[in-house]
């Protein structure tokens, strides 16, 4: 009993951490029915827009499962780990400031607990290129399903690093 408990205050705490914890808000794009669901929403493949937080004019196009019936519909569900990213100069470039030669910009809930979705950007300095990974991860299990995309730099405009 006292175990049942335990395992019952860890779960709250992660609800509690998970919405205190801040991510980059998504643009929602647009999204197609995959599997039709009789009770719930149908599953899906969601497209969403990042705009990069540190790098003005690039913006991230990523498009993942979204799990549908009744456990989707009330957000209990585990999205699976397929993620696709594309990101592309849509303005002008700068940098407001320098930037970290990797560093994690985004990352979603895919689950009630504990599975995230990330981008992570790192700077190709001799490339003049900024490259966006993205994967899912799991506290306990991660998955190497990932996806990569690169956005180059004008070689006028050199990315700064700290």
């Amino acid at each position: 009993m006292k175990q049942a408990k335990q395992v019952k205050q860890a779960i709250f705490a992660a609800l509690v951490w998970g919405l205190c914890t801040t991510a980059a808000q998504a643009e929602h794009i647009g999204s197609v029915d995959t599997a039709f669901k009789l009770i719930g929403p149908d599953h899906k493949v969601v497209v969403e827009a990042y705009d990069d937080p540190k790098v003005n004019g690039v913006t991230c196009y990523v498009s993942r499962a979204k799990t549908g019936g009744i456990s989707g519909g009330l957000g209990l569900a585990e999205d699976k780990s397929e993620a696709s990213i594309a990101c592309r100069q849509v303005g002008a470039i700068s940098f407001p400031g320098p930037l970290k030669q990797q560093e994690e910009v985004f990352n979603q809930s895919l689950s009630i607990l504990f599975k995230k979705l990330r981008i992570v950007r790192m700077v190709d300095q001799k490339r003049n290129a900024l490259v966006y990974l993205t994967y899912s991860d799991k506290l306990i299990d991660g998955s190497p399903k990932n996806s990569v995309t690169a956005v180059a730099v004008d070689h006028s405009t050199p990315i700064p690093l700290k």
